[in-house]
């Protein structure tokens, strides 16, 4: 056996020693800049970004949480609810460098879990599909980007650097970087054809796929293949299709 390994057994290996709190707040506050092109310093950041105010309360809130002072948390998210219009549960687990974009009807519940380096987007919710007590929230693990107004519910798994499309709404685990649209959500692209993006996030929301145009194009070009059979076997010329193809 290796001595490293006999070492590990005889004194097990240090956990990662938890970020200190102002740590994480100064991470939340430097990441605004590489995900919002509208941010131009960090005083304007902490000033007036109602997504910043909203992570800031809910760090204090679930350290009360985590101490065991479950009503003052309570009062706390309540408070910051009244003032940033986005609604987390003290005890929802939020990793580091997270950031809500506008910051408005964002609800995050109870037992939800969000890994590092996330971000949504406005009127996004992170909801429960059960009364039962235990695990009723979404995971969702570290670089998923969730778009504006989309709705991820239950008990599953969001994977790492998946992105969620505007509107959608998510009910099954998502593989890490998949893209998923639609309602209800559903993986819309192979790993080889997605956009790669290195740096900065990805803005192009204009460029997620549409899966619902895609199979109508199928169908218009199937109706167009079998108008040319048919015309072909009655021994006439197949009608023009061209207005078919700009619909498509």
């Amino acid at each position: 056996m290796p001595y490293s390994s006999l070492i590990d057994q005889v004194v097990p290996a240090t956990p990662p020693r938890r970020p200190s709190l102002f740590a994480m707040l100064r991470e939340d506050i430097r990441c605004v800049a590489a995900r919002d092109p509208a941010a131009n310093n960090w005083l304007e950041v902490v000033l007036t970004y109602p997504g910043i105010h909203a992570i800031v309360w809910h760090r204090l809130a679930n350290r009360l949480w985590r101490a065991k002072l479950r009503f003052p948390a309570r009062f706390l998210s309540w408070f910051a609810r009244l003032l940033t219009n986005v609604d987390i549960h003290p005890a929802a687990t939020i990793g580091r460098r997270f950031f809500i974009d506008h910051g408005a009807g964002v609800v995050i519940g109870e037992t939800a879990e969000i890994g590092d380096d996330v971000t949504l987007y406005h009127g996004v919710t992170l909801g429960g599909t059960s009364w039962s007590p235990g695990k009723r929230h979404p995971t969702l693990e570290d670089g998923v980007l969730v778009g504006c107004g989309a709705k991820i519910l239950g008990p599953i798994t969001v994977g790492k650097g998946a992105r969620v499309g505007a509107n959608s709404v998510v009910v099954d685990p998502v593989p890490p970087a998949m893209t998923v649209v639609g309602i209800p959500g559903r993986i819309v692209r192979a790993a080889s054809d997605r956009r790669r993006v290195t740096g900065r996030i990805d803005l192009d929301h204009h460029l997620m796929p549409d899966p619902v145009g895609e199979a109508i194009a199928e169908l218009l070009d199937r109706i167009d293949f079998l108008e040319m059979r048919l015309a072909h076997r009655e021994g006439r010329e197949p009608t023009c299709t061209e207005d078919t193809h700009e619909l498509a």
